[in-house]
């Protein structure tokens, strides 16, 4: 994440760098993830190379890719540092928890579905979630997974959360980040809190 200051992918310049820097050698096992997606014809964006990687040991869960996200439409990353108010909104909440580092962004559906408001049907959030259990397996210093939104939640709920022998990474479950969700009520706050908790727990 960059600290500057949020939708810092807006940036061409600052774009291409992260392109470059997702390749290096360290974030081989998280290309090869993408890259299984992508063979079988999913649409899934890279995740953001100045993040934890495989070293993360808080990983936000969202719903899927919105459009700036999506390669060929938007930056080809999971990033809170997107050109959109979701992730202006987790950069954000991240910043004021001084939550700047040792994060992974991921989607309980890891590929692009369209618009925001299509959502993932039974079959997309089951395999999906499946997807998302593979990524775990990938982090072994896990400690917080942040379900953000319904989608989230329920997927973890019906298809993760039995994955785990012991008690596995302790789950924080608060509102998705998108301006229509946190503009409601309480809801930044609340969700603020909930990023606040995350990092108290990596002390």
């Amino acid at each position: 994440m960059d600290a500057t200051g949020p939708r810092s992918l807006r940036d061409p310049d600052a774009l291409a760098e992260r392109r470059a820097l997702w390749q290096a050698p360290a974030l081989a096992t998280l290309r090869d993830y993408v890259g299984d997606l992508s063979i079988r014809g999913r649409d899934a964006p890279a995740f953001d190379p100045t993040d934890a990687g495989t070293d993360a040991r808080v990983l936000f869960v969202l719903e899927a890719p919105g459009p700036k996200a999506a390669t060929g439409k938007g930056s080809g990353f999971i990033s809170a540092d997107n050109n959109d108010q979701t992730a202006a909104n987790l950069w954000q909440a991240r910043t004021e928890a001084g939550l700047l580092d040792g994060c992974l962004h991921a989607n309980i559906v890891p590929w692009y579905l369209g618009a925001a408001s299509v959502k993932p049907t039974p079959l997309e959030l089951a395999d999906g979630a499946i997807q998302l259990r593979y990524l775990i397996e990938l982090l072994p210093q896990l400690t917080v997974v942040v379900l953000c939104g319904d989608y989230a939640r329920q997927g973890w709920r019906r298809y993760v959360a039995g994955l785990f022998d012991g008690p596995g990474p302790a789950v924080i479950e608060t509102h998705h980040p998108s301006a229509q969700s946190l503009n409601f009520g309480t809801r930044r706050a609340e969700f603020a809190a909930a990023v606040m908790r995350a990092a108290a727990l990596l002390v």
